[in-house]
């Protein structure tokens, strides 16, 4: 054999390998962008069931809780009292009991929710949350009160439409209490004067009774508080009747 034949031997067989080389890059190539592509969809996927999950599920659950409590507090309303009297609201109320009605015509017609103790997470769930120490409804000081803005029921879904003026009716076992809405206020997530006996103004003795209402803002985020403030304007016992701006639904 002639060496021009070696050096061409040798020449078809670096030829036959650096193609051999770019095939098999391209198919890595084409396997790693399959892989990638996949992982984008499987991802999407993962993104979009999330997101079912949050805008419907939370809710459809949430309002399955919502109504229960509804019906497990208007239960408790009617409990046998001695003839004369109205019920006496418990003592010390448990975290997670539902023990009141929120009524506010401003967010529908027929908006109703829950007053549940205790502002967490979980309670959240359920309706409208009392933060833990502050007033209740009624009393002397601040009734200071959250809700969810989105997902999980979105009660205060449109609490930004509040206006001053507009009134927000709660119901206990023993009284119809009414309040007034003074303001509207952005705050940060920060700003927990506004859950002061008197908001804004630390180690002041309150004088009046007032209410807070709290939830996030914007509706999907969470970087910012709208803040609802109001005062009492009336109460009276509950076997008087609703207030009539909500007989229709009370």
């Amino acid at each position: 054999m002639t060496s021009a034949s070696v050096t061409t031997g040798r020449q078809s067989t670096r030829a036959g390998d650096k193609q051999r080389r770019r095939a098999a890059r391209r198919e890595r190539l084409r396997v790693t962008i399959r892989s990638v592509g996949e992982g984008f969809i499987t991802m999407g996927v993962v993104v979009l069931l999330f997101c079912t999950y949050q805008l419907f599920w939370t809710n459809v659950s949430a309002d399955k809780k919502t109504n229960q409590v509804i019906a497990q507090v208007e239960q408790s309303f009617t409990v046998p009292t001695v003839p004369g009297t109205a019920p006496v609201q418990p003592v010390k109320i448990q975290d997670g009991q539902g023990y009141g009605l929120m009524y506010i015509p401003r967010l529908g017609s027929d908006w109703v929710k829950p007053l549940v103790e205790g502002a967490s997470l979980a309670n959240l769930k359920k309706g409208i949350t009392h933060y833990k120490g502050n007033a209740q409804p009624g009393e002397i000081g601040n009734f200071a009160a959250a809700g969810h803005r989105a997902t999980n029921g979105e009660p205060f879904r449109n609490l930004d439409r509040m206006q001053p003026g507009d009134r927000v009716y709660v119901q206990t076992a023993r009284e119809w209490v009414i309040y007034e809405v003074d303001r509207t206020l952005i705050t940060k997530p920060n700003a927990t004067w506004v859950l002061l006996p008197v908001p804004g103004r630390a180690g002041q003795s309150p004088t009046q009774a007032l209410m807070t209402l709290t939830t996030c803002n914007p509706r999907w985020a969470s970087y910012q508080r709208l803040i609802i403030f109001g005062h009492l304007v009336q109460k009276y016992p509950r076997e008087l009747g609703a207030p009539k701006e909500i007989r229709a639904i009370a």
